[in-house]
């Protein structure tokens, strides 16, 4: 078992190490659009785009960049009680609360479901089964959900990159979960 679950945290966080490296270069997307919606708005017809465009990429660096900054700890604590914990005692708490995160994420990861199916012209009551039958063929996609913006984007590739952040943010949470198993059984991770 203890062989499976290290496979299982090596697999998962060399994803979500390299997909987090990737993710984090969306910053420097955000400062060109940003940037181009400055020069745009002073010197030539303001861009309709660009704050729209920005928030989507906003978004996806958020959510894709999440599973990698879980994985660093660099997540935010309460220090003032959890630094001063022995390791043993930190492990058992986070065994705990990454529990409530996974609940948390399941969530929303359900809701991300249910908002991609409804962007992609689906108003029914089973959300994922239509995913996945969109997926194989077996449904078909309706009338796509648009922007209400005047630029009026589709929206459903965005509310995707919140269906791949959430469950990459799950499967680390996993991860997290075996490290503390293994580090209550005595072993270095």
């Amino acid at each position: 078992m203890r062989g499976v679950m290290r496979g299982y945290i090596t697999a998962v966080d060399a994803v979500n190490y390299r997909m987090g490296r990737i993710a984090m270069y969306g910053i420097f997307v955000l400062m060109g659009i940003l940037l181009w919606s400055s020069v745009s708005k002073t010197f030539f017809l303001p861009s309709l785009w660009t704050l729209e465009m920005a928030q989507f990429v906003m978004v996806g660096y958020y959510i894709l960049g999440g599973p990698y900054s879980l994985q660093l700890g660099s997540n935010v604590r309460m220090d003032l009680l959890y630094g001063g914990w022995s390791p043993r005692r930190k492990a058992w708490v986070d065994l705990f609360t990454v529990l409530l995160l996974i609940f948390y994420l399941l969530v929303l990861l359900y809701g991300a479901i249910s908002s991609t199916a409804y962007s992609l012209g689906y108003w029914k009551s089973e959300p994922i089964s239509y995913l996945f039958g969109v997926i194989t063929g077996s449904e078909e996609v309706g009338r796509l959900e648009r922007s209400s913006s005047v630029w009026r984007p589709y929206m459903w590739p965005i509310k995707l990159v919140m269906i791949i952040g959430f469950t990459l943010m799950i499967l680390q949470c996993l991860s997290e979960f075996c490290k503390d198993v293994l580090r209550l059984k005595g072993e270095e991770i």
